[in-house]
């Protein structure tokens, strides 16, 4: 890949806090929810959801941006996160940690609550999450300036900001000024279902690199077989990227497909965030010039090394592990 001076990765996108629970299949059945993917809900609902559980919570920070960055920052990669905040102390601990995970706040502060995300992880390992959304969504297209992704090689939009066109168009149009290129990951199948009336035309004209899992895939495509899918998926982009789970990824470049080899192992404690920090390993790769095969292999090590942990906070020691493959 052609080197840049530039190295910086930044990510646009909700500022979150995960609470994550183990639960039973037919919790999520009485729930009335199709596991996986993600619903939109107010604060009340993910309360009442946690009163039906007599299972203990975890706590940490998250948002999907948000948890690819923090991998940037703990690879050592130059990171940066722009979203918003409540001023409360769910806030603050959000702050502090991804500040310790090496990487620059680009924070926003409001009155209204921090937003959260309830992850209801069932045995096989899939999760189910409740958004509510709280401070993030007053992030205001009208602050989102090209300064914030100034000397940035890659800005990694998020896709549930397809939720809210006006803060997507300024996001995609400030980074494209600022001259980086813009990553683009599907987020869930819902989003892409819900946002295909401008998804398709925002992929044309701003994404450079755009990933997908097979359910985002075949809703953005139409096509669950892999081969039409990639010719889909990298039609507009310079790079496409199909993850397949614990068959590893393939990624299109320059007319090209590569298979990524998974990293292969134990079995997955939780998947939470494992989209999210295949991407950290993928675009440190990209931004720091390495081979569409090494970045990639950085993706399947950070992908594989969340799901050995609950929630999407890889350990130190374990970090210490994968910037040995760099």
């Amino acid at each position: 890949m052609p080197k840049t001076t530039k190295k910086r990765i930044t990510g646009i996108g909700s500022a979150l806090v995960d609470v994550l629970i183990n639960e039973t299949d037919q919790f999520i059945e009485d729930l009335g929810k199709e596991k996986g993917g993600m619903t939109l809900v107010e604060d009340n609902v993910i309360k009442s959801i946690l009163s039906k559980t007599s299972q203990s919570t975890t706590i940490v920070p998250g948002g999907a941006a948000c948890n690819t960055i923090v991998g940037v920052g703990s690879l050592g990669g130059d990171a940066r996160f722009i979203g918003r905040r409540g001023n409360d102390t769910y806030g603050e601990t959000f702050e502090s940690q991804i500040i310790s995970c090496h990487v620059e706040p680009k924070l926003s502060i409001s009155s209204s609550p921090t937003g959260k995300v309830l992850s209801v992880i069932t045995p096989d390992a899939q999760r189910s999450m409740f958004t509510f959304l709280g401070a993030s969504t007053e992030l205001d297209p009208a602050a989102i300036t090209q300064e914030l992704f100034q000397d940035t090689a890659i800005s990694l939009v998020e896709g549930y900001l397809l939720f809210n066109p006006d803060l997507m168009m300024a996001s995609v149009k400030a980074a494209k000024a600022a001259g980086s290129l813009i990553a683009l990951d599907l987020a869930s199948f819902e989003v892409v279902n819900a946002s295909k009336t401008i998804l398709m035309d925002i992929v044309k004209e701003y994404v450079d690199i755009l990933i997908a899992n097979e359910d985002e895939a075949k809703a953005y495509t139409g096509f669950s077989d892999e081969t039409r899918a990639m010719q889909i998926l990298s039609r507009d982009v310079s790079y496409g990227v199909l993850k397949v789970g614990e068959r590893g990824s393939f990624v299109s470049f320059k007319g090209k497909v590569t298979k990524i080899e998974p990293v292969s192992g134990n079995d997955p404690v939780d998947t939470t965030g494992a989209g999210d920090l295949w991407a950290a390993g993928f675009l440190f790769g990209i931004a720091n010039g390495f081979s569409i095969e090494k970045s990639g292999q950085l993706g399947s090590a950070c992908g594989y090394e969340v799901c050995q942990v609950m929630g999407a906070q890889i350990p130190e020691t374990t970090w210490q592990k994968i910037r040995a493959l760099i």
